[in-house]
């Protein structure tokens, strides 16, 4: 096991051996965030799932109510008309083959992919630069549509695409170490819900297995997942 640093080891003699109430959860995370950046908060939920199969697999969106405090670049590969209205809705990038050229050749700019329908064929050849990079649009997403100004719009505001690894776990980030312990709350208990309402038709046994809290540079902290699932939004 790696040996962890002096500064990530007096982080974590702060953290008991327990699972922690999830607001006290996400303030202990803040409090540990104190490195010289805006940290980022970031959620692992282990799922009771195999992705390898095909009704067990988990990819989904969640629009956070606080947004995540970061700023997504965003690239649109479409043609014609469509092109200037994803520039005007305030796409980083937007083209129809020559994008697609660009993206072959490896240079990605862009932290999020958005398709028309009628360019999905072209985009799909990309499968090898994009897939490993979760980067490949997608309908269940949001990802390939002919609304571009109200996709880019609500990405832009904080909503998020996330799957489950080939492990079962999901990687989620929910906002910054600035936001108030109230508001990565408000965010958390979002995630949930979206991950409740999005179990896969094939998953048996117990679906949350684990919930884990951490920053950037911090160390983990467990979170009671029933705690969170009790809480109801607006309380």
């Amino acid at each position: 096991m790696p040996k962890l640093s002096k500064r990530l080891a007096g982080l974590a003699s702060k953290i008991e051996d327990r699972v922690y109430e999830p607001l006290e959860a996400i303030a202990l995370v803040k409090d540990n965030a104190n490195a010289k950046f805006d940290e980022t908060m970031e959620a692992h939920v282990r799922l009771g799932i195999d992705p390898k199969y095909t009704d067990q697999q988990l990819r989904t969106t969640v629009a956070l109510p606080n947004g995540t405090g970061q700023t997504v670049r965003i690239a649109v590969v479409t043609r014609g008309e469509k092109v200037a209205e994803a520039k005007a809705a305030g796409a980083e990038l937007a083209g129809d083959e020559d994008l697609v050229e660009t993206i072959a050749k490896g240079e990605m700019e862009f932290d999020l992919l958005i398709a028309t329908p009628d360019m999905m064929p072209k985009v799909a050849k990309l499968g090898r630069v994009l897939g490993p990079r979760g980067l490949m649009p997608n309908p269940k997403a949001g990802t390939v549509t002919t609304d571009l100004a109200g996709a880019i719009q609500e990405f832009k505001a904080g909503k998020l695409e996330f799957r489950a690894d080939r492990t079962g776990i999901v990687h989620v980030r929910f906002g910054k170490a600035s936001f108030t312990a109230e508001a990565l709350l408000q965010n958390l208990k979002t995630l949930q819900e979206t991950i409740d309402r999005n179990k896969p038709s094939g998953a048996k046994g117990r679906y949350w297995k684990s919930l884990y809290v951490t920053s950037t540079m911090g160390p983990s902290v467990e979170v009671d997942f029933s705690a969170l699932q009790d809480i109801e939004q607006g309380s």
